[in-house]
């Protein structure tokens, strides 16, 4: 069970922090990750004004998609690779779990919100997301760091704390990527037959890019009329090659026929994405001990592989910041205009202060079930910090793919600026609660 209850934990913080650690400490330790996100969003933001104009429009969506089809597998395979066993895999199994929870839980959260202030239309799935997903993994890392450097830190070792914190973060990672690719890109999809602003709709990525298609024609259903066109152009070619007749009887064309039939499933759903497929790479190798020696280690034979993956993942975090601060190039004001002023302060609200208080409670419930161990304060501090996170930069990328990044950027702005101060005050929370 957590050390201390809800009561003691409120009085603590109210008094002034944790024993040892001041309250002027831990607001340091808060705003400084914050801090650090705004400057790089601030060199976005120039970068894209009219004084430099170097991240114009086209550039921030090319930017977008090296992040999601290079930068973050990279950063996801070289960090849980490494991290992973298959013994602390089975130890941790929950970090997974809290993610998914956290994402349910803050979805609910958010639909409540959304049913009861009414965002303007298109906006209503756009705001549950924004309520629901949250940042878990590049301010927690950065906090985590800035956290354990300290050697007054309340968990001890700096050494200890910054691996710890580091390894419980990363083997998360891959079940947000997951999620942003699934859930958040399917909720941020734009409304049937119409997108988020007319006048960007050649902006907007088409699923089948390879297809000539009229632009006039892509505002109706394409995969309906994808699936009509790719239907008759393998049916000659199975039916007109006796070869291929032959084969298709043999247990491997089987076994194949099957093999491309899950690969087709799994690119209709969105679901074979860089990202996934890394973290399903850096599992399979990190949990066999040949493989990992092999690859992933210091002294492993193909490690130069795993040091390009550590270079190019390191690239993940400022450059989709890069992206988020170049779309505020015109302010918040368009954003937040369209999405409107309660709509804006009830996604603020709602991120930092009412999905914070279910992720408390959850996280006393699993403790008191005994789903996470009982002597690992880190381990616990990891998984509240997950639900007290801003909303999720990578959800602001999603949706400039989608065609709602101003939006997006709008409501990331004022979210980070917000979160200076809620982050502040859960930390102090959290620790009085552990400590």
């Amino acid at each position: 069970m957590m050390e201390r209850s809800l009561l003691e934990a409120l009085a603590t913080a109210a008094q002034g922090g944790t024993s040892g650690t001041s309250v002027l400490s831990m607001l340091k330790y808060a705003v400084l990750p914050i801090a650090k996100v705004f400057t790089v969003c601030f060199m976005g933001f120039l970068m894209a004004s009219k004084y430099v104009n170097i991240l114009q429009p086209n550039g921030r969506k090319l930017l977008n998609g090296l992040v999601f089809s290079l930068l973050l597998p990279c950063l996801i395979f070289s960090q849980l690779g490494r991290a992973i066993t298959l013994e602390l895999m089975l130890q941790w199994w929950y970090i997974p779990v809290n993610i998914v929870v956290g994402a349910i839980s803050g979805s609910l959260i958010g639909f409540v919100v959304a049913s009861i202030i009414r965002p303007p239309y298109p906006y209503f799935k756009f705001t549950i997301i924004h309520i629901g997903i949250g940042n878990i993994g590049n301010i927690p890392l950065v906090l985590i760091a800035a956290l354990c450097r300290d050697p007054s830190n309340p968990f001890g070792d700096s050494d200890k704390c910054n691996q710890d914190g580091n390894a419980y973060i990363s083997f998360g990672q891959w079940v947000g990527a997951i999620i942003v690719y699934t859930y958040v890109f399917k909720m941020l999809a734009p409304p049937p037959g119409r997108t988020f602003d007319d006048s960007e709709d050649d902006e907007l990525p088409v699923k089948a890019s390879g297809e000539n298609v009229v632009p006039q024609l892509s505002k109706y259903p394409i995969p309906t009329s994808t699936h009509a066109s790719t239907v008759p152009e393998d049916e000659p070619l199975l039916s007109s090659e006796e070869v291929q007749k032959e084969c298709d009887n043999s247990v491997g064309s089987k076994i194949m026929g099957h093999v491309k039939s899950v690969i087709k499933f799994l690119k209709d759903k969105q679901l074979l994405q860089p990202p996934i497929i890394a973290s399903a790479f850096a599992i399979v190798i990190g949990v066999v001990p040949f493989l990992k020696n092999f690859v992933l280690t210091d002294d492993a034979p193909l490690f130069f592989f795993t040091d390009s993956c550590l270079i190019l993942g390191e690239a993940m975090i400022p450059c989709i910041l890069l992206a988020v601060g170049g779309n505020l190039v015109d302010g918040p004001g368009e954003g937040s205009k369209r999405l409107g002023v309660r709509t804006t302060v009830a996604i603020i609200f709602a991120r930092l202060v009412l999905v914070p208080l279910a992720g408390v409670g959850i996280v006393l419930l699993v403790d008191k079930l005994g789903f996470i161990p009982k002597d690992d304060k880190m381990f616990k501090f990891v998984l509240l910090l997950q639900h007290s996170m801003p909303t999720s930069v990578l959800s602001g990328a999603v949706a400039n793919l989608r065609g709602c990044g101003k939006e997006s950027a709008a409501i990331l702005f004022w979210v980070h600026i917000f979160a200076v101060f809620s982050m502040a005050g859960w930390i102090i929370f959290y620790l009085s609660l552990l400590f």
